[in-house]
């Protein structure tokens, strides 16, 4: 073992000891302490003889001594809640040789990428096993790389929906024996009636199942805890799709006219340029069309929406659930006060509230440097803010200008929606 790594992280799956190399069973029985789930640590079986061996050489830290040991003379601590409480535990054996062990590849969907935020990786041994992807795909024969992996453990089922297209392939973990129906029932509204489902249950190990159901199949009874979740949506299939172009059609949103409109919304993306993982500020969040677009170009975009009316609040939350954005935060409030204390955002967007320069003002002294602003306005009013916000700290202005065709009499003509005029900056 490398002598600067302390701290040693495991993958385990279902098989236990026996799936474990020689290198991590040494790790464990060297260890000082030993950390895991619960599930984890009876997997690894502290009195296999495997794990026996050598374990009288270890050398006993003062920190080690205060815990409680198991008949194997191993000190062992099953995590807490909040895990925060754990790591602490764990830094405060920072001198010692410490064991986490997680299920498979500890840095898919697991504990490694938490513990790489207080620990540096140059401090870590990581052993992984196979993550349950890879099990699942390994099972029933499809290419990791051309399948969606997607985490609804402890998630809002509902982020699954982006996904949900012709074609398509999913892993998705469980949070328990719950969430297969729970996402068969979503699959049934959302009207994906050419849909495999089977549930994988306990890969790996002597308990393995896999299941093939229906979705509108009652019978999810006798559902392992431990399970996780695989789709196969058939081109032919009626679902509500949801388009992976910016600028969704209107009817997507639940709305009472304070909507940006689909080509204006397009435009406004384009503007706001999202790139991957950053945050979004939307002041004036109407129906959430504009943040909840944000949200869906990329998995790890945020975006924090600001309305003052709690009706359209609740409304742009049903939106983002509808539509597979649930982690949208609406903060109900009047702008610029509202914004005060909200962690610094890459990109704003003002739909409502433009007429105000203070809100304007507030906005730009907490963007980020790099980041983008961009402002809609409809009135003769708020275009004079616009204009000279524009003179102040630059940017660009455009007009937008949408005509619709309609019938007139017996014929059809192109009737202009009300023109856009829209300001954009980069700080």
């Amino acid at each position: 073992m490398v002598s600067n790594c302390w701290l040693s992280i495991i993958g385990i799956n279902e098989n236990g000891v026996d799936g474990l190399s020689a290198q991590a069973r040494e790790l464990i029985a060297s260890a000082e302490l030993v950390v895991g789930g619960a599930r984890h640590l009876e997997l690894a079986g502290f009195c296999h003889p495997a794990l026996v061996a050598g374990s009288g050489d270890k050398t006993t830290s003062d920190n080690c001594n205060s815990r409680p040991r198991n008949e194997c003379g191993v000190a062992t601590f099953a995590w807490a809640n909040p895990i925060e409480n754990t790591i602490k535990e764990i830094l405060s054996y920072r001198n010692s040789r410490v064991a986490v062990l997680a299920s498979g590849d500890p840095f898919c969907y697991g504990v490694g990428a938490t513990l790489s935020r207080h620990i540096p990786i140059e401090e870590m041994l990581v052993i992984p096993a196979p993550s349950c992807f890879t099990l699942a795909a390994s099972k029933l024969g499809w290419a990791l790389q051309d399948t969606v992996t997607i985490g609804l453990n402890g998630r809002a089922i509902e982020k699954i929906i982006p996904y949900l297209q012709p074609k398509v392939k999913i892993l998705a973990l469980s949070t328990d024996e719950t969430t297969p129906a729970l996402l068969a029932d979503l699959l049934n509204k959302r009207g994906f009636d050419k849909v495999k489902f089977w549930v994988l249950e306990h890969l790996g190990g002597k308990k393995e199942k896999v299941k093939e159901f229906g979705i509108l199949d009652s019978a999810f009874k006798d559902i392992a805890r431990l399970n996780m979740i695989a789709l196969e949506i058939d081109e032919g299939s009626a679902g509500k799709i949801i388009p992976v172009s910016c600028g969704l059609a209107d009817e997507f949103f639940e709305n009472d006219g304070q909507l940006t409109k689909r080509e204006v919304r397009a435009i406004t993306l384009s503007s706001l340029a999202p790139r991957k993982g950053e945050l979004l500020w939307d002041i004036g969040l109407g129906a959430g069309s504009v943040a909840i677009e944000w949200m869906l170009c990329d998995a790890q975009n945020r975006a924090i929406g600001f309305e003052k009316n709690p009706e359209r609040a609740q409304r742009a939350k049903r939106n983002a659930l509808a539509l597979g954005a649930p982690d949208l935060k609406i903060i109900e409030g009047i702008a610029p006060q509202a914004l005060e204390g909200v962690e610094s955002p890459d990109a704003i967007f003002i739909g409502g509230g433009a007429g105000n320069p203070e809100v304007i003002a507030a906005s730009w002294n907490s963007l980020k440097t790099g980041g983008r602003l961009v402002v809609n306005s409809v009135t003769l009013e708020t275009e004079s803010v616009v204009i000279a916000a524009c003179k102040k700290y630059g940017g660009n202005i455009i007009r937008i200008g949408i005509e619709r065709s309609e019938a007139v009499g017996t014929m059809t003509g192109l009737r202009p929606a009300m023109s856009v005029l829209q300001w954009s900056v980069v700080k």
